[in-house]
């Protein structure tokens, strides 16, 4: 990897979020060995920052650290996915049921808005599996700052780091994407409805299917 020159803003915060894209995008494995001398001589930096960034890296559940043998990349256990499921989807159907009877018009248009995004992003003609990741996220994401719960927003963040290291993501199992799709059109429903008992129903059900298909 060529060296690279870095901001001076806090320094370990810059690597970490550097190592955690390589990890997203599986150039770091899970289960893989972290060689801090081989990435601080090609990051330009002394050991210190990158040793403060796998700190952080750990404490999000990215990286496992193990006493005498260094930091490697954290491998999800089937038992791990389950727990992390389980809890995205209380956490969600929690923050979705409040959507539906707090969220201002403006605010249902603008999870519209993003549906229909993701709309576009599957459509088999002009499909991009990425912007389909990151939309999906976005629309997650954006029922949590609707919800307006700082703690529960956190701990989503967190979780769906851990989700992200599943080698056998649910979205790319094939056909999951034309499921997840209809999914969000009947969660979107059950916003738009404002019924809010329906509307976590359909966030669990999302989570469980989601999680069968990631198994």
């Amino acid at each position: 990897m060529p060296a690279r020159s870095l901001s001076p803003r806090a320094l370990y915060e810059e690597v970490a979020e550097l190592l955690r894209q390589r990890i997203f995008s599986r150039e770091l494995e899970p289960g893989s060995w972290i060689d801090e001398l081989k990435i601080a001589e090609a990051y330009g930096i002394s050991r210190t920052p990158l040793r403060e960034a796998l700190k952080v890296l750990a404490a999000e559940g990215l990286v496992t650290m193990k006493v005498r043998r260094g930091a490697y990349v954290t491998e999800v256990s089937d038992r791990d996915l389950a727990d992390v499921y389980h809890l995205l989807s209380l956490l969600e159907s929690d923050a979705a049921g409040t959507a539906a009877t707090q969220a201002t018009d403006a605010q249902l248009q603008e999870l519209q808005t993003l549906h229909n995004e993701l709309e576009a992003a599957a459509n088999p003609k002009t499909a991009d599996r990425a912007r389909f990741f990151e939309l999906n996220e976005r629309f997650h994401m954006h029922l949590l700052e609707i919800a307006d719960n700082r703690w529960s927003k956190q701990m989503v963040t967190d979780l769906r780091k851990v989700m992200k290291l599943n080698r056998h993501n649910s979205l790319l199992k094939t056909g999951r994407i034309t499921e997840s799709l209809q999914e969000h059109r009947q969660l979107m429903t059950a916003l738009t409805a404002r019924d809010a008992a329906l509307t976590r129903r359909c966030m669990q059900d999302h989570f469980r299917n989601g999680l069968e298909a990631a198994a």
